[in-house]
């Protein structure tokens, strides 16, 4: 969106237009909509700053839930904006740790900003970006506690808060986003500010753990089993004696943390047993499937595949589950026989460690039947097998 774009949509008649559009999915309803808006005489601008806006909107509620459908967004902003319940975590920390005054850097949309604003938290959004800043200013307006700053962060003054969040965009050009030039501001102007202000460093998952230093907090999360950010937590933002975390937000509105003082060890490889767990990304990223073992009696069956075995089974937040029915080699042939004779023909690939595209094993296994499983393909010690399994 552009300031033309802007100036079109920042009209009572069309904010008014966007709030009483019907329902649909469809694109033929899109194609029809714009004709009706256009014989109502609105103009080809208006109806489509306004048809913009209602796409994104739509799409934004898998981020924001029913709270989408009273913002605006850019499709930058809503592409990085943080899910609305994970946001809550980040603001639930700094509630927790005392801090009252946030300085939310790069605030994008405004969607931790939110969040924080919600637990009476005063916030200072600030986004170089003018017509971002003009929309998280609209998202802002209800609460009074919220201010947003339309400047870059090197020229803001810190004296008035006592903690940090960012939230560095990609730069142009940019495509691992794990390298220290991949955001803006940098990652190393951003440590820099997290030196001097308890602060929390919104980062990419995959981010080179060789940037993280020693004294901060590194916080995996995963949404719904999406692995979604890493943070960088400092100063009263860092818990005592935890420097890797994983938290895992289910699919039920509940969350549960794994953390550690570092990486965790990791067990010795063993047998392949009844039940086979598959941690959480989160967990796999924090680097603590050791400690996760642990936890479940459990081996890994193979030195560098991050599959869990046991010979019982004890539910985990941080672990899919599974019971193993069958183990084959890594055949077609005997994959496909051994289906046909259980009349399974849904079935749901996964692979780790095997180099296979899961489409098209399927589609060259040919099932058929009305009965459904679950098919690992990975090795389990120097073998590649097929493991026929069930979900538990």
């Amino acid at each position: 969106m552009d300031a033309a774009d802007l100036r079109e949509l920042f009209t009572s008649e069309a904010l008014r237009l966007l709030d009483t559009l019907p329902e649909s999915d469809s694109p033929a309803d899109a194609v029809a909509l714009v004709s009706a808006l256009r014989k109502e005489g609105h103009s080809a601008a208006r109806v489509a700053a306004v048809l913009t806006q209602y796409r994104l909107r739509r799409k934004a509620r898998a981020k924001f839930g029913p709270f989408a459908d009273r913002m605006l967004f850019t499709e930058a902003g809503l592409e990085q904006a943080s899910r609305l319940r994970v946001a809550a975590q980040h603001a639930g920390r700094f509630a927790r740790a005392g801090l009252t005054r946030v300085a939310d850097l790069g605030c994008g949309v405004g969607g931790d900003a939110l969040a924080l604003s919600s637990l009476d938290l005063a916030v200072t959004a600030v986004e170089r970006d003018s017509v971002t800043a003009a929309v998280a200013g609209y998202n802002l307006a209800p609460f009074p506690n919220a201010s947003v700053v339309n400047a870059d962060i090197a020229d803001i003054d810190l004296a008035d808060v006592d903690a940090l969040w960012l939230d560095p965009a990609r730069r142009s050009g940019a495509r691992k986003f794990s390298r220290p030039d991949d955001w803006s501001p940098s990652l190393e102007v951003a440590l820099d500010l997290s030196r001097r202000l308890p602060t929390g460093i919104k980062l990419a998952p995959a981010m080179d753990r060789g940037l993280i230093p020693d004294g901060h907090e590194a916080q995996w999360v995963s949404d719904g089993g999406d692995v979604v950010e890493v943070v960088l937590w400092s100063g009263a933002l860092a818990r005592d004696g935890i420097r890797r975390a994983a938290l895992v937000l289910a699919g039920d509105g509940s969350a549960h943390e794994l953390t550690a003082a570092a990486d965790s060890a990791d067990e010795k490889m063993g047998s392949l047993g009844e039940y086979l767990y598959e941690p959480d990304g989160a967990v796999i990223r924090a680097r603590l499937i050791g400690d996760l073992a642990r936890s479940l009696d459990a081996r890994p069956v193979h030195p560098t595949i991050a599959y869990l075995s046991s010979d019982h089974l004890m539910p985990t937040p941080f672990a899919a589950a599974f019971r193993v029915r069958e183990t084959w080699p890594l055949k077609k042939a005997v994959i496909a026989r051994g289906l046909a004779e259980r009349g399974i023909g849904t079935v749901e690939i996964k692979k780790r460690g095997v180099d296979i595209d899961p489409a098209e094993f399927r589609k060259a296994l040919k099932p058929k039947g009305d009965a459904s499983a679950t098919l690992i393909l990975t090795r389990v010690g120097a073998e590649r097998v097929a493991l026929l399994v069930d979900r538990v």
